[in-house]
């Protein structure tokens, strides 16, 4: 059975499910390059049947997450997509038509989908999915947290399990909790849109001048600056309670807006910050505890928006018996739950394979990345290990681009489509975000490192590895100060674990480790500020071109700065 999942929404994509493996997925915005590009995905439609060497007609159904009201909205009037993502981006002026357009958003999301919504939506979906060639191929509407949860469930490699999904909110929904036994899902609970724990998240994102579902993990990294606060000095925690199996929220929509403005106009924005950090992180554990209780200690199976909250992960870590997060947590990954939930729908008997990488992209062979960087008036060398060249390098203080396989699926650059740097170099962290990232100042950078090496530079690792950078840990203190450049000042990181089969990354790590002492690298994505990460040996060279980077090593094609020349 082949299934083509489609989520035509904030951050849209495709994945093509093939017998129950995953071969491909991508997100529009590598291809369009307009970063959480909310259009229909043409472009990564096409692309994901041509990287799994599939013809339109071989489709034989193609699942479309969610059904409700403001998505039936949205592909009925596209250019309302047009409009809320220059909104939501900040590439608007806030005038009043914008900050009217951007509540309704607001209120229609809550309203589910119906019969009716679900025939215009498949009227719709065959309009849009004619030029690829599908209008012939059966359409099903899946729903959206059972999108989620279907990533958590099942491409964890987990019998059973916890499954969790929060989010902001789709299909009038924000948040489930189900139990994984023997391969069947079977829900526990829900909560209504009204009661989200993202959508309140969201929302201290906008009053911080940010940009929601965007800037979230800026708002948690702002938190740490700000002095200890008692639980009793924080009025944001009498938002939420935890009932039973569900949270309650206590005040909604305008009120909810309202309150929180109340609240920042007289705190400052770290502790602002900090405050509902702290509260996610609270209502999170709580409501995570009350679950556990109900289903028995099993493996937590995570998702959802909610989840890319690598402090709230840390702490759920701790909970359970295991804990695994679908590394494309958000909206963005709802294309692949969706293929994976129809599935399991139309033919349980078909197992799923669990996610061992997510280098689900295009890759590029040295014969094709020769020919680009010719083209581009650039030359070059082959390099005989490609790993030693950049180990070597980045042992040396430079700053290089690494392109290496098929692009990553997900938000985070796992060694595929990588800027890496060294972690211990006094003042790496102050040169990147200044000359290269252009990031928020009190935003850390992230390593990798090797999983052997995991138990001995972090205190609390369970001795499960994590290889999607998906929760944090914490720096063993007497490393702290070596390795400050990748770890916020409370000694937190956000590790990526490279196990033996992530060569030639691994093999990298190995030559740092030999070099140095210890097999860990700083590692940030590969692109321009603002920008998607890089698809293309050409969007490499641009890159290096416009940027200190000293060196671009793609596959074993060796490109140095003094060589490629505007």
């Amino acid at each position: 059975m082949i299934i083509l999942g489609v989520w035509d929404g904030h951050d849209a994509g495709a994945a093509l499910l093939v017998a129950g493996r995953l071969v491909a997925a991508v997100n529009e915005e590598r291809l369009s390059r307009r970063k959480l590009e909310a259009c229909f995905p043409h472009r990564a439609i096409a692309e994901c049947l041509s990287l799994g060497g599939v013809a339109p007609r071989e489709i034989d159904h193609v699942a479309v997450a969610t059904r409700d009201v403001a998505k039936t909205l949205a592909r009925l009037v596209p250019a309302t997509r047009e409009r809320y993502y220059h909104i939501r981006r900040r590439l608007s002026p806030p005038d009043m038509g914008n900050r009217i357009s951007h509540r309704l958003k607001q209120v229609i999301t809550l309203w589910p989908g119906f019969w009716g919504t679900d025939l215009l939506n498949r009227h719709l979906l065959r309009q849009e999915l004619a030029p690829s060639g599908l209008e012939r191929t059966p359409i099903h509407l899946c729903p959206h947290h059972p999108c989620h949860a279907a990533t958590a469930a099942w491409f964890g490699g987990l019998d059973e399990a916890t499954v969790l999904t929060l989010d902001g909110v789709g299909d009038g929904l924000s948040g489930t909790a189900s139990l994984l036994e023997g391969g069947v899902m079977r829900p526990l609970a829900h909560m209504g849109g009204r009661d989200s724990l993202g959508l309140f998240f969201e929302q201290v994102t906008h009053l911080l001048n940010m940009r929601e579902l965007e800037d979230e993990g800026k708002v948690m990294a702002l938190s740490d600056y700000a002095p200890p606060i008692a639980d009793e000095d924080n009025p944001l925690l009498d938002l939420f309670r935890v009932e039973g199996l569900t949270i309650r929220g206590r005040l909604h929509g305008e009120g909810l807006t309202r309150y929180l403005r109340t609240v920042l106009w007289s705190t400052p924005w770290e502790r602002f910050a900090a405050m509902a950090q702290r509260t996610l992180e609270v209502v999170g554990e709580s409501w995570t505890t009350q679950i556990l209780a109900a289903t028995g200690q099993r493996p937590l199976a995570l998702a959802g928006g909610v989840f890319s909250n690598i402090r709230l992960n840390g702490r759920l870590r701790r909970l359970g018996d295991g804990c695994f997060v679908f590394p494309h947590m958000g909206d963005g990954g709802l294309a692949v739950g969706a293929a994976a939930w129809l599935q399991r729908r139309l033919d349980p008997r078909i197992p799923i394979h669990p996610l061992t990488h997510v280098a689900l992209g295009r890759s590029f062979t040295s014969e094709e990345i020769g020919r680009t960087v010719r083209a581009a008036g650039a030359s070059f060398r082959e390099v005989a290990d490609p790993a030693e060249e950049a180990a070597a390098r980045i042992v040396r203080g430079e700053v290089i681009g690494w392109f290496q396989g098929g692009m990553e699926y997900g938000p985070r650059a796992l060694g595929h489509r990588s800027i890496l740097a060294a972690a211990d170099q006094e003042g790496m962290r102050d040169r990147l975000n200044l000359a290269l990232k252009r990031r928020a100042w009190y935003q850390p950078f992230c390593p990798s490192m090797l999983e052997e090496e995991a138990s001995v530079l972090l205190s609390d690792g369970d001795g499960r590895a994590n290889p999607f950078m998906t929760m944090s840990y914490q720096l063993r203190a007497s490393f702290r100060r070596r390795f400050a450049q990748i770890a916020s000042i409370d000694g937190s990181c956000r590790p990526q674990m490279v196990g033996t089969g992530a060569d030639p990354f691994h093999r990298l790590l190995k030559m740092i480790q030999k070099k140095t002492g210890h097999g860990i690298v700083l590692n940030t994505s590969f692109n321009l500020h603002g920008q998607p990460l890089v698809h293309t040996p050409g969007e490499a060279l641009a890159v290096l071109r416009q940027t200190p980077l000293t060196a671009l090593i793609m596959e074993n094609i060796l490109v140095e700065k003094q060589d490629c020349h505007d």
